[in-house]
Formats: structure tokens, C-alpha cells, sequence
């Protein structure tokens, strides 16, 4: 399911299918020193430079016509220090690989998103985040970090050393340089018991306080067309391990969640008033269950049904009324939508230009099957978050600029000044950062 394979006569594109670029060249690093190399020379020859991850992101946030860089040989763990509890990481290397990795050593992060095939660098460079009341996104994880930077001298950050590259770059959008190393916080390994149920959407949005208060990560998926939802709560719990019965879990997060779900997206693309039949059905198909195992295999599912995406970081007060308000919006529209609602949470963090920057946050995610016109259903749909002054996720489709980015992130100067500082000529522009921090 990578999408770093190259369409033909060398266009790059990403896994959503919505956008393509057609690099200058391509370059593959196999060290920090071949790195360096590479972003001088395109320097000299007065080319952009972007590196690209493994295309997860709806944005053209890594699109160039300039030089792409790919890490795949940047990868593997570098250093585990168990008196610190921190693993120091090689960019390239997928979350997948480095889940597995951990647990074979015995340790985890504390949480993560709900995919894992991104590379680690793009997923924190974006914000990549899964759910929690107490732990944040896979950024917010972030104990230290190695970046090129764009005069080809590598620059180390942490709290402690350049604390305002730090403050910046664990969210850098790509922007301050290309990161090569990343040292993650981490903890022994533990056991996670997740509970599924549906549950009617009113109950969800009336009991959401609760249900954020009283579960270590809480999230729920809301079917459009229906009043039905399903919820997973996930808490740590002290055991026995009670993973999903291998022929269960085949039939529920393969046959259901991809197979079935891709055959009925296919169905409501050719005949769009046949979703909301569909959605009833869909909406109905998984059955509550429990299950408990080690975090990886808890937080994150296969995701092979392709789609496009938009998410939205709220304050965590107002997610209530923007669901019903979406939901109106939804239900007086006529709109046909084959995809489920995600909204997740996270506490506020410190990261610069983090969607939770400064703020309790719940996002609210919506999706569209690959090839089925989402412009309506996004443009609506954006207009309520942004009347809640939402933050949209960096990676996913939106069509915000600069100058609403100043609005809603307070420290948004400061990304700007640092970025005008690390790179003054802007090596590692493209038309994504134009828009979304100015020139």
C-alpha cells in the first residue's frame, strides 16, 4: 500500500490519489552526510527541496518540482537509552516498523494514531495524532530531533539545546529543514483493553463529557444518513492478553472494514441514492466487542479502502454543537456520504503550530470514497469548523492560508520568524507552504 512508487515518467504521487508532482530529480540518502550533500547541491543548482514520506498526507505538503528527497534508507533505530526511557530513531523509518521494533524490546509509545504505515517523520512534520485525555499526538512524544537545515549543517534540538527550533520543529511542516533523526519518549510495554459499541448518536454527544473523562482514549465513528454511532474506548489494564480471535478479527477488520465497506463505497459511487441504505447497514455491521493487547495492536487498524480527507482540531468545548450542527447540515443537504465521522481528542500541548496548540482539543474528521466529488460536502463542512476557529490538520484537505493561521494560532509569528531564520531563502518552499504560512 505504499504510494512512494513512482507513476510513470517519474511522477510522484500520493496515496489518496489527489495529488501528483514531477520531481527535477530524486534522491535517496543512505546517510545524514549524503543528505546534507543533496540539499547544497540543489541549493547551488537553484532547486526546491522536499522529502517525501510514504504519501499519507491529503496536502500537497510534500510536492515538488524540485528535488525529492526519500528516506527510505534512513530508517532503523539508532539508540535505545533505558535509564532515560527514550528510542533515537532514523526518519525514514514506517511507524510499523518501529512498533514491532519496540515491542520486541519490551517498549511502546504511549500512544498513537490509528494508522501506522507513515514514516515516522511525516507523520509527526504533520501532526499526525490518535485520541487521549492525557496523552497527545506522536509529536508530542518527541524528546529530541536532528534536522538538515538549509545551509546543509545538521541541527540537533531538545528542551535543552535550541529549545526554540524545539518549541517549532516537532510539528515543522517541512518547513525548517529536513528531519533525519527523531528521539522518541518511551515506556515499558502495557496492555490496552479496548471496548467497541455502537451507541445512538445523541446518547454519544449528551454523555460526551463523561465518556472524555472517564477513558484513557476515547473515540467514536458516526455514520451520516443514520443516528447510530460506534464507540471505542481504550484503557490500560493489567490483563491477561485477550487478542481478537485471528478468524474474527479477519472477518470484522478485513472483510468488513475493507472488503465489504470497499464493495459498498463502490456500489454509492455508481449509485449515489442507494448510501443511505447502505450507511443503515454499515452502521449496523459491527457488533460490539473486547478485546485486550499490547498498544500497537489496539490503537491502529488496516486501512485499505483509498479516500480523501479533511479534519478539523476544535476546541474541545464546542465539539458537541458542531456535530449536530454537521449533522443538520448533512441531513438538509441531499448529499450522498458512503463515510463515517471520526472524532478524537487530545490535551493541549506546547508545539508550536500543534492542532492542539495551547488548547483542549477533539477533532472532527470527515472522508470521501477515492474518485467521489467531495468538494460540497468538505466546503460545508469546513464552514462549521472554521465558524468554531478550527485548526485543519496539516496533512489533510483544507483550504486555509497564512493569514488564518495567524488567526488561530497564537504563536504563529513565532513559526514565522524562526522559518525566516533557518530558511531565509526558502530552499524548502512549495505552493503548500506559500499558502498555508505566507512567503
Amino acid at each position: 500500500m505504499s504510494s512512494t512508487a513512482n507513476g510513470k515518467n517519474g511522477t510522484w504521487r500520493n496515496w489518496g490519489g489527489n495529488v501528483s508532482a514531477r520531481p527535477a530529480r530524486e534522491v535517496t540518502p543512505a546517510s545524514v552526510d549524503e543528505l546534507a550533500a543533496a540539499v547544497r547541491r540543489a541549493a547551488e543548482d537553484g532547486l526546491k527541496v522536499k522529502a517525501v514520506g510514504s504519501g499519507h498526507s491529503f496536502t500537497s505538503i510534500a510536492a515538488t518540482d524540485g528535488v525529492l528527497i526519500r528516506p527510505q534508507l534512513l530508517t532503523g533505530i539508532r539508540d535505545i537509552d533505558r535509564e532515560a526511557m527514550t528510542v533515537t530513531v532514523e526518519s525514514g523509518t514506517p511507524l510499523k516498523r518501529l512498533n514491532v521494533a519496540l515491542a520486541r524490546e519490551g517498549l511502546s509509545l504511549t500512544n498513537m494514531g490509528d494508522i501506522m504505515e507513515q514514516t515516522v517523520s511525516g507523520a509527526t512534520s504533520t501532526g499526525t495524532h490518535g485520541t487521549g485525555r492525557d496523552s497527545g499526538s506522536i509529536a508530542a512524544q518527541i524528546k529530541g530531533l536532528e534536522l538538515v537545515t538549509a545551509d546543509g549543517s545538521v541541527l540537533t534540538c531538545s528542551e535543552k539545546e535550541n529549545p526554540e527550533v524545539f518549541a517549532a520543529a516537532r510539528i515543522g511542516l517541512g518547513a525548517l529543514g529536513i528531519v533525519t533523526a527523531i528521539t522518541f519518549a518511551v515506556e515499558p510495554v502495557f496492555l490496552l483493553t479496548a471496548r467497541e459499541e455502537p451507541m445512538p448518536f445523541d446518547r454519544v454527544l449528551s454523555d460526551f463529557e463523561e465518556l472524555w473523562a472517564e477513558n484513557e482514549h476515547f473515540e467514536f465513528y458516526w455514520f451520516p444518513h443514520t443516528g447510530n454511532t460506534n464507540t471505542k474506548r481504550n484503557n490500560r489494564s493489567a490483563g491477561p492478553e485477550r487478542p481478537v480471535p485471528q478468524l474474527q478479527g479477519w472477518f470484522e477488520d478485513e472483510f468488513l472494514s475493507n472488503g465489504v465497506f470497499q464493495v459498498a463505497n463502490w456500489v454509492g459511487r455508481a449509485v449515489p441514492a442507494t448510501i443511505p441504505a447502505i450507511a443503515q447497514i454499515s452502521s449496523k455491521a459491527l457488533s460490539a466487542r473486547t478485546y485486550t493487547d499490547i498498544p500497537y495492536k489496539v490503537f491502529t487498524s488496516p486501512r485499505r479502502v483509498r479516500f480523501v480527507e479533511m479534519e478539523y482540531a476544535l476546541p474541545r468545548a464546542a465539539v458537541v454543537e458542531a456535530l449536530r450542527e454537521l449533522k443538520a447540515m448533512v441531513d438538509r443537504s441531499g448529499l450522498k456520504v458512503s463515510f463515517p465521522v471520526e472524532v478524537r481528542t487530545a490535551p493541549a500541548d506546547d508545539i508550536t503550530l500543534s492542532t492542539a496548540s495551547g488548547r483542549d482539543t477533539a477533532y472532527i474528521a470527515v472522508h470521501m470514497f477515492q474518485g467521489t466529488p467531495y468538494q460540497r460536502y468538505f466546503t460545508a463542512a469546513e464552514r462549521i469548523f472554521t465558524a468554531h476557529e478550527g485548526r485543519p490538520h496539516w496533512g489533510k484537505i483544507h483550504t486555509r492560508d497564512a493569514e488564518y493561521s495567524s488567526r488561530v494560532y497564537p504563536r504563529f509569528g513565532e513559526f514565522t520568524a524562526l522559518r525566516d531564520r533557518l530558511d531565509p531563502d526558502r530552499l524548502f518552499q512549495n505552493d503548500y507552504l506559500r499558502r498555508v504560512l505566507g512567503a
